[in-house]
């Protein structure tokens, strides 16, 4: 359905973008991760028309986009930082597009009232949007951005300045509304739980290019290369060697024992253990259990050689 086809973008001699491709299909969304500075946000902008490229091009059903200014390419967007008109209500902000579009008055109130209701926000159609939290304002944002009914969304690091507590909250929100429109989505973000939460698939970046496309499964699984795994989370990398934590099995040693357990992390419902083994080298574990081995019991330590991958 939509496809950025080797696009290249330069600034000042460097290239943001160089020969990125990526391709959405209908209904799908594509969440795009890599760090700060890989070029996600320049790809987006290309896709929207906010970005010209100095070369390649952009698909959508069919049509090339590049020369179709961004509010002609059925496309919607959502920031980090909101954009709302801080002069409009609610009702206003999410209504814009609309009106814009020339839509009788009782369709525009009728969808306004229908995206506000899907979002949480029902009842808020008068309120000024500084008033609101800066969850309720992505909210708004996102139900503008819906409310025309776009091709294509696209979400720029939409709840990158929101506290944790709020993040989780809107992002179990962003999996439902995106399950029940049956929305085709690209989502730039440098959050792996983010990325493995909402994405059908994750195109994961570097250096202004596309490196791999994978479904979350696949990703973890067999991550393109070691600086793949380590950017991913995925501490056990030697060489082009890369052990999964979840392979690594840890237990109180009975006896002598492999090595001693350095540091304890505890991440919600899982246990992050460190453990420094006999020749110095070092493995992390991932456990489930209440019960696990402390900092500084020795432990017994057994890999199972199918979390092993090479890269």
């Amino acid at each position: 359905m939509l496809s950025a086809e080797a696009v290249s973008v330069r600034f000042d001699g460097a290239a943001a973008l160089d020969e990125a491709s990526l391709a959405v299909g209908d209904g799908e969304v594509v969440t795009v991760l890599g760090p700060s500075g890989c070029g996600k946000t320049t790809l987006l902008r290309v896709i929207a028309g906010l970005q010209v490229p100095d070369a390649g091009r952009v698909m959508l059903d069919g049509a090339d986009l590049i020369g179709v200014p961004p509010h002609r390419r059925g496309i919607g967007l959502v920031f980090q930082d909101h954009a709302l008109f801080p002069h409009r209500d609610v009702f206003g902000n999410v209504s814009f597009g609309l009106r814009m579009r020339g839509d009788a008055p009782a369709e525009v109130a009728a969808r306004t009232r229908e995206l506000l209701e899907l979002v949480g926000l029902a009842g808020f159609d008068g309120r000024p949007v500084g008033s609101l939290s800066g969850g309720e304002q992505q909210r708004v944002a996102l139900a503008r951005a819906l409310a025309p009914e776009p091709r294509v969304l696209l979400l720029d690091e939409p709840l990158g300045s929101l506290d944790r507590r709020l993040r989780d909250r809107l992002l179990d929100d962003l999996g439902r509304i995106f399950d029940e429109l049956g929305s085709t989505a690209i989502y730039v973000t440098h959050d792996q739980t983010e990325a493995f939460t909402l994405g059908d698939r994750i195109a994961v970046m570097r250096a202004g290019r596309v490196i791999q496309v994978a479904t979350p499964d696949e990703l973890w699984a067999r991550p393109y290369d070691a600086d793949t795994a380590r950017f991913l989370g995925l501490a056990n990398v030697d060489g082009d060697e890369v052990i999964r934590p979840e392979a690594v099995s840890v237990r109180r040693a009975a006896g002598g024992g492999d090595g001693v357990v350095e540091q304890v992390i505890r991440t919600g419902a899982a246990v992050r253990l460190l453990v420094r083994l006999d020749d110095e080298s070092r493995l992390e574990a991932v456990v489930a259990s209440v019960d696990h081995p402390a900092a500084g019991d020795r432990v017994d330590v057994e890999v199972n050689p199918e979390g092993i991958v090479r890269v």
